[in-house]
């Protein structure tokens, strides 16, 4: 069963080959039996999810069930869900049980989903390897010993590896396109706004976004068009109608006008990974897509503008964490500037602690005009940049990363190489684009993928675009020997 796409268990389920409890259960024994291996899960809720499982299977005999009804999922650990530890990753937030439910798990419910638990990721989804988690790094299902990718690490190994047919991730500057990319998974990151942030524990509120992670492009759009839509208890939720995106899924592809940015393929981008996104590239040609050179002259903006205004935005979000309300406090503290300062000190690991310091300094006196201002003027650029190339093209493909996934430890002592995994990624958050990463081969063994990048609220387009790719390739049918 667990070889099965999203759909093929939705239908399952509707034929009554196989009942909610049975499919979850699978899923189950498939986390106890192998996640050891992943580390994949922080929070397996076993006895919830076969709740949901029986209650799903009662509203089917009732013919009371929606297309998703009892469909296992994994949440990445930054979603509240009411009455489970909700830890972010974070020693910080390692004994703090949600007392709500995010909007994002709430849509989940209310479709009859059934949550097996919550997935890794790097502490307050700071990173692009998942080694930053307080509850050690996770492991890429095809290469034990090499990173997932970040910071929704955990749902893409999860998914990969078959521990769960689909998985919500969230995308900050890249941390669900890279993460599938190197696992050989589709992610999509939607339009800023398309997706509820409530409940979801902020790192960068002007840039994190909620989104699917799956096997198919049709999986992502089956899970989307649950996810989606206005959320009025998110100020930046966007009142755009939700469209049904497994509709459109076989439009055809002729004439359809890919932008290729000529800084994706320059120096950076390792050979096999390159040959990899041309030859997939090449399939949407065949398939009628016209192919356009195209320059992003800000392209090379993009890691310094948001490794401002993240951390920025992320010191101000984390200031919340001072061992007063909830989360980790300090044993015996002196006095109210020992109580912060240990509590904190203590609490955050170290790569959360840099992206506070270099967020204070950006924002303080002296320093905001120079840094967080000049930040925030490069953006608009870069939203421009993207606005000119769509007048002359519909979509822009490339890379998702510029290699595969590296061994764990390897950038550990070198975080600003590890930054730049997401120069491909990053100007999409700060323009606010939706973006799409499919399946493209293997390069040097391991998993690539193929970023398409479309203009705001066109997911259902790019859905289209990766769901006829892999009518015409199988890369996302391929799976971890081990994990078979």
């Amino acid at each position: 069963m667990h070889n099965k796409t999203l759909a093929e268990l939705a239908q399952g389920l509707e034929s009554g080959d196989f009942s909610s409890v049975e499919l979850t259960t699978h899923y189950l024994n498939r986390i106890k039996s192998l996640d050891d291996k992943t580390n994949a899960f922080i929070t397996t809720t076993e006895e919830q999810a076969l709740a949901q499982a029986k209650q799903a299977d009662q509203l089917r005999s009732a013919g009371n069930a929606s297309q998703l009804t009892g469909i296992p999922i994994a949440h990445k650990d930054i979603f509240c869900t009411e009455g489970v530890k909700t830890s972010c990753g974070s020693k910080m937030l390692d004994n703090f049980i949600a007392p709500y439910e995010s909007t994002v798990t709430q849509k989940c419910n209310d479709a009859g989903l059934v949550m097996l638990g919550k997935t890794n990721m790097d502490e307050f989804a700071m990173g692009s390897t998942n080694e930053s988690s307080f509850y050690g790094a996770c492991h890429n299902p095809w290469d034990l010993e090499k990173i997932p990718g970040g910071s929704s690490g955990g749902s893409a190994a999860a998914v990969a590896a078959r521990l769960a047919p689909i998985a919500t991730g969230t995308d900050t500057g890249g941390s669900i396109r890279q993460p599938a990319s190197m696992c050989n998974i589709t992610g999509l990151k939607p339009t800023y706004g398309r997706v509820s942030r409530w409940g979801m524990i902020a790192f960068a509120s002007s840039l994190d976004q909620a989104g699917p992670m799956a096997q198919t492009a049709e999986d992502a759009a089956m899970l989307l068009n649950t996810m989606a839509g206005l959320d009025l208890k998110d100020s930046t939720s966007m009142d755009q109608p939700v469209e049904d995106y497994t509709a459109g899924l076989n439009n055809g592809l002729e004439g359809l006008k890919i932008g290729l940015p000529k800084e994706y393929f320059a120096e950076g981008l390792n050979d096999s990974v390159k040959a990899a996104i041309e030859a997939s590239i090449k399939e949407l040609e065949k398939q009628g897509a016209i192919l356009k050179e195209i320059s992003l002259s800000t392209a090379n903006l993009s890691v310094p503008a948001y490794y401002v205004i993240a951390p920025a935005e992320a010191s101000a979000n984390l200031s919340r964490f001072d061992g007063v309300r909830y989360g980790y406090r300090c044993e015996d503290p002196e006095n109210l500037e020992d109580l912060y300062k240990r509590s904190r000190g203590e609490g955050f690991g170290d790569e959360v602690k840099r992206r506070i310091m270099i967020g204070a300094y950006a924002l303080s006196a002296g320093y905001y005009d120079a840094y967080y201002k000049k930040a925030q003027q490069v953006r608009r650029l870069i939203k421009n940049d993207f606005a000119n190339a769509f007048n002359e093209v519909d979509v822009i493909a490339g890379p998702t990363a510029p290699t595969t996934a590296f061994k764990l430890g390897e950038m550990t002592n070198d975080p600003v190489t590890m930054y730049l995994e997401d120069i491909f990624t990053l100007s999409v958050n700060l323009a606010g684009l939706p973006a799409l990463t499919v399946p493209a081969g293997f390069a040097d063994g391991m998993p690539t993928g193929l970023q398409l990048i479309g203009n705001y609220f066109q997911e259902a387009k790019l859905l289209n675009i990766g769901h006829k790719y892999q009518l015409a390739t199988d890369w996302h049918k391929k799976t971890p020997e081990q994990f078979a």
